[in-house]
């Protein structure tokens, strides 16, 4: 693998595609909201913007996790715990990537978007990352930058926040928490062996699945506050697709459900936010 190639794979490309995804779906809808279409330029900055703080954030990610993640199977062939790259590397690209990004966001887009991106950032690298070893509470606070880009997309659209905004974070916060319980409980071994705390690992599994009902249940209701300006499509898909997820949850409270419920959790919340998103852009 070139030097290239790894330097990109220290920004986590497709964790980067889909952040910019949920962004433009906020940046789309909230200017539907404001009777337009989204401006070329501002949107084309929020849109860069979001892919370089991004690639900032994972890039400083892998540096402070470059010790764990080569503890585990899935992650020890990244670049710095293979050893392919050193590991100033990651963290010359992230603060570099940072120092970019936030300025640009602020003066090329608006202080609201910036400020936002500011806090996905700093949340992300200085709270969650190292919390993970110290709680699986961490989790909920990894969601929160998570959630942001498509609120960040809204407030370049409209310049605020607004409840439909909030509504965007809460669709993606909400989802997080299923999609990444599910992670956690069919990969548990790798976390432990990891030293990184996940409920799996520290509650149990019927801790664990009682958690991705609540918040499968509460995801269920944020994506419904969404509909009067997303539209009836997105309704009928919200729906659907929403009740799904609910099924899918509630089997993980039988007792015979086991790493087969994580797995089949996991596969459908991909496409539950793919289809979501995409409802999201038709309906508006």
């Amino acid at each position: 693998m070139s030097v290239v190639a790894d330097l990109i794979a220290l920004t986590k490309p497709r964790i980067t595609a889909l952040v910019v995804t949920t962004t433009a779906s906020g940046l789309w809808l909230g200017a539907r909201e404001m009777g337009e279409r989204p401006r070329a330029l501002s949107a084309a900055l929020a849109l860069l913007g979001t892919v370089i703080v991004v690639a900032g954030a994972n890039a400083l990610n892998m540096y402070l996790e470059r010790d764990s993640d080569g503890l585990m199977e899935r992650t020890r062939e990244r670049p710095l715990p293979a050893g392919r790259l050193p590991a100033e590397a990651a963290l010359v690209l992230g603060m570099a990537c940072s120092a970019v990004s936030l300025p640009l966001l602020t003066f090329g887009v608006n202080a609201v978007a910036g400020l936002l991106a500011a806090i996905a950032l700093l949340s992300y690298v200085l709270i969650y990352t190292p919390m993970k070893r110290r709680s699986p509470a961490a989790l909920l606070v990894g969601a929160v930058p998570g959630a942001i880009p498509p609120l960040l997309g809204w407030a370049a659209a409209t310049g605020g926040i607004g409840w439909p905004g909030l509504a965007l974070f809460g669709l993606l916060f909400f989802w997080q928490v299923p999609h990444f319980l599910a992670i956690a409980t069919f990969r548990s071994a790798d976390y432990a062996r990891a030293g990184l705390q996940v409920l799996p690992n520290v509650r149990g599994d019927v801790v664990t699945r009682r958690h991705a009902m609540a918040h499968s249940v509460a995801l269920f209701v944020v994506t419904l506050a969404l509909a009067p300006v997303a539209g009836p499509v997105y309704l009928g898909v919200a729906v659907v697709l929403g009740l799904g997820f609910l099924g899918l949850a509630a089997w993980g409270l039988a007792r015979t459900a086991g790493k087969a419920w994580a797995k089949a959790l996991f596969a459908y919340s991909i496409a539950y936010l793919t289809l979501m998103l995409v409802a999201l852009a038709v309906g508006a």
